[in-house]
């Protein structure tokens, strides 16, 4: 069983911890590493490295800065099915899915490295006569990243890090305790690629010390995903110690059916959002509102095909639905089935006793359906993060809209239907931030804003695009006047010094 190190400086660091976080294998059951609960002057250290190489890495002009990114780029190419294997191993997605982790932490990467076009200021000459303003955008200093578990390699190594240090600042990583191995792989790749020590550092740690972190001085800024729970508790604290934050939390994701949509299709779409992943993303679609008209079809079809996935291994290349990513998460999805039974709920497709042979001990389940959910069950309120479906009906678009919009969370809403103003309607009346008209996981590409709304986002700039650019830099306004040979001699000056036009 391998007994990871922290990542600091440049170099695995073997770490003093008295207390370790067991790693499992969701496929198997098996405990296959850990990783430390570091101690606080492991967390200091970390911090005072990279508080230490911010002001050379901020003076290394961005073009080459990119050049870094250029190199980890072609690094994760090289190294993708390793990369796969890391995420799939210690998470549980299927492989494909696993594939796609690293991919989309690779197209961060391209996306950061557009930072120098990216980065531009503004500039006005003449904003008042003879006087003209450029805008800068700075780097701020040190971010601490707080990173899930689901995503090993797209959010750390995808949301965070790229862009945090192209656009000049250093970063200290905290991994998630669960899924660290990954973002310990890419932090290699970074080393090898040319990254200056100091800049990334990887480390695991407790509650306890992510507190610390916040309040530090030389944190300026925490980007953190995970629950609502936790992601308003990080909002509110570090906003207290004055840092820039932004926190992505928890989803209820609902999907509109019109009576119009091709529903083969469409149910080929819904089984595809709402189990890839085993659900655990905050952009699954754990909810179909179906009209009445064909609700009933519409939930045959879901069922046929989603009794018909193949659960199993996620290293097995054939395997569409692998494990959740721990043994208590399985339990707290079957709770949660359980409670919605209890509600009132029809289970129409009960994936809570799937076995897989050969791996009897690892964390599976399969697919399940929760048919005429209601707006007044937790099942269908609240965020499972598992394979599990819930189907609510409506009487029409205007009543689908009126449930979707109910939900607390809005980080993701759909649309399925051929008609161009139900389209158009929906995408401008519904509270979800990521909008799809027949997509049924509208992420859009990392060049546009991760955009969360509602209880799904606390913060004022998102992740990835312009947002993200903002979020990792400061703006400044730098206003120049030359004097003319008149003025030279002149002791009269306005109050405003030719700041404004009067």
């Amino acid at each position: 069983m391998e007994k990871l190190n922290l990542f600091i400086n440049n170099e695995y660091v073997p770490s003093k911890a008295a207390e370790y976080y067991k790693i499992y294998d969701p496929s198997t059951g098996e405990v296959i590493a850990e990783a430390p609960k570091c101690t606080p002057d492991e967390a200091e250290l970390a911090i005072k490295s990279a508080a230490a190489a911010f002001e050379s890495w901020r003076n290394v002009p961005v073009l080459k800065r990119v050049q870094v990114l250029y190199k980890v780029k072609q690094y994760i190419d090289e190294h993708l099915d390793e990369l796969t294997m890391s995420v799939a191993r210690e998470n549980g997605k299927a492989w494909e899915e696993a594939k796609g982790d690293v991919l989309k932490a690779r197209e961060a990467t391209e996306h950061a490295i557009s930072m120098p076009s990216l980065i531009m200021g503004e500039s006005l000459m003449d904003a008042s006569n003879g006087y003209d303003t450029v805008l800068y955008r700075e780097s701020l200093g040190v971010f601490l990243g707080i990173a899930p578990c689901n995503f090993p390699a797209m959010i750390p190594m995808g949301w965070m890090v790229p862009l945090c240090i192209a656009c000049g600042n250093t970063i200290v990583l905290k991994a998630s305790s669960t899924t660290p191995m990954t973002a310990l792989k890419f932090a290699d790749i970074y080393r090898q690629a040319g990254l200056p020590a100091g800049v990334l550092n990887v480390i695991t740690c407790g509650r306890d010390e992510v507190e610390r972190m916040m309040a530090h001085e030389d944190i300026k800024g925490v980007s953190f995903v995970g629950s609502t729970k936790t992601g308003l508790s990080v909002y509110e604290r570090a906003s207290k110690y004055g840092k820039r934050v932004q926190t992505l939390c928890e989803a209820k994701n609902h999907a509109l059916v019109m009576s119009d949509a091709p529903l083969t299709r469409v149910a080929a779409g819904i089984v595809n959002a709402s189990y890839g992943c085993a659900g655990e993303r905050c952009m699954a679609l754990p909810v179909v509102v179906a009209e009445e008209a064909i609700a009933d079809q519409l939930v045959a079809e879901i069922k046929k095909l989603a009794e018909n996935i193949k659960v199993g291994p996620a290293y097995d290349k054939t395997t569409k639905l692998g494990p959740v990513y721990s043994a208590k998460h399985k339990q707290e999805i079957i709770d949660r089935i359980n409670a919605g039974v209890e509600e009132g709920a029809k289970l129409v497709l009960d994936g809570r006793n799937v076995t897989v042979p050969g791996f009897e001990n690892g964390f599976y389940l399969g697919p399940s359906i929760f048919d005429c959910v209601t707006d007044e069950m937790n099942v269908g309120t609240y965020e499972i993060f598992g394979p599990v479906l819930c189907i609510k009906r409506c009487k029409n678009f205007e009543d689908g809209l009126r449930i979707m919009n109910n939900n607390p969370f809005a980080n993701g809403s759909v649309i399925y239907t051929q008609n161009g103003y139900f389209a158009r309607e929906f995408a401008k009346r519904t509270h979800g931030g990521m909008v799809g008209i027949n997509v049924g996981i509208p992420v859009p590409v990392g060049v546009f804003p991760f955009s969360g709304h509602k209880k799904s986002f606390f913060g004022a700039l998102h992740t990835l695009g312009k947002d993200a650019v903002k979020f990792y830099t400061d703006s400044k306004c730098v206003t120049t006047h030359w004097f003319t040979e008149e003025e030279k001699t002149d002791t009269t000056v306005s109050t405003w010094d030719g700041t404004t036009n009067n």
